[in-house]
């Protein structure tokens, strides 16, 4: 399997090197990020709008050493919350942050994150939207889920995003299902170890429909992160099972990938946000959209093959 190949590359300061200097790249990166700065991201934010669907923008950036980078990433989120006050645009624009973003690697990290976030997951509040945390490997998860739980007491729409290929999973589901959080489910984009996490396929779709018949019966808020025409069939039949209305979960894509089953969605009213990630620091959420579906790598491969 090419995914757990590519996963690695993803940690590869030469293969970072080798990717970014090939005159292919940025094209092919721009599919799937649709812009570096603010300026840029403003009218793509405008458009995704007027059409109908909603958006979680992610800041892209992972290597993270210093206290003052974890700084300024979280100044990047509040420059992003101050440019999307005057659109107006309430929960239809909310944010996705990676707490190693915000320093959760480095000494005290739980706590310079902690830290780091609050004030992101504040400015967001005071212009009427909800930041949520997303999932990063394995071992950073404790972490994740104490942050949730503590900026939940004052900020209870605080989403966070589960993982269906690891074992914890349902536990976790059931936990947050019973405590009325906001919860994204993904299949998950890290490489873990087989003592922790599904390593088949097969394994991990029927892991993610028994999750998400939990996230459905339960009190909380389903977002539905996949871009897998069964598993959206199979979720809108367990939202109706479970009696919940059009507007009591959300489904999640990425820029990029599917635009026509994103307008589909929305035009059958179904709440449709799509996630879009900006910035310099691209490269490694660039790698796991390719390790997450060969099409994605087919993709890049022809066009390295037309325009290289």
């Amino acid at each position: 399997m090419l995914g757990p190949v590519i996963l690695a590359a993803s940690r590869s300061d030469r293969m970072r090197r080798l990717v970014s200097a090939a005159p292919v790249t940025k094209p092919v990166v721009d599919r799937f990020i649709p812009g570096e700065t603010v300026d840029e991201i403003v009218p793509i934010v405008r458009d995704l709008t007027d059409q109908g669907l909603e958006l979680t923008m992610d800041v892209v950036g992972e290597d993270i050493t210093t206290p003052a980078q974890a700084e300024a990433a979280r100044d990047a989120y509040l420059e992003l919350i101050d440019r999307l006050k005057p659109l107006d645009l309430g929960t239809r624009a909310e944010m996705s942050v990676k707490l190693s973003m915000f320093g959760q690697a480095l000494d005290g990290g739980h706590e310079l994150a902690l830290a780091n976030v609050r004030p992101v997951v504040e400015a967001a509040a005071e212009i009427g939207t909800t930041v949520t945390l997303d999932a990063e490997d394995h071992t950073t998860l404790d972490s994740m889920f104490a942050i949730h739980d503590e900026l939940r007491k004052d900020f209870p729409q605080t989403g966070c995003v589960i993982q269906a290929y690891l074992f914890r999973t349902e536990a976790d589901a059931r936990r947050l299902a019973d405590s009325g959080s906001r919860v994204r489910l993904v299949k998950g984009a890290y490489k873990e170890p087989a003592e922790v996490a599904y390593q088949q396929r097969h394994e991990i779709d029927k892991a993610y429909v028994r999750i998400l018949r939990t996230l459905m019966e339960g009190a909380g808020y389903p977002m539905i992160g996949s871009h897998d025409p069964r598993l959206i069939s199979i979720a809108q039949e367990l939202a109706r099972t479970a009696g919940r209305k059009l507007d009591e979960y959300e489904f999640q894509m990425l820029y990029g990938i599917r635009g026509d089953e994103h307008l589909r969605l929305a035009a059958e009213g179904h709440r449709m946000r799509v996630y879009t990630a900006y910035g310099t620091d691209w490269y490694g959420y660039f790698m796991r959209r390719l390790a997450e579906k060969p099409a994605n790598l087919r993709f890049f491969a022809r066009s390295m093959v037309t325009k290289g």
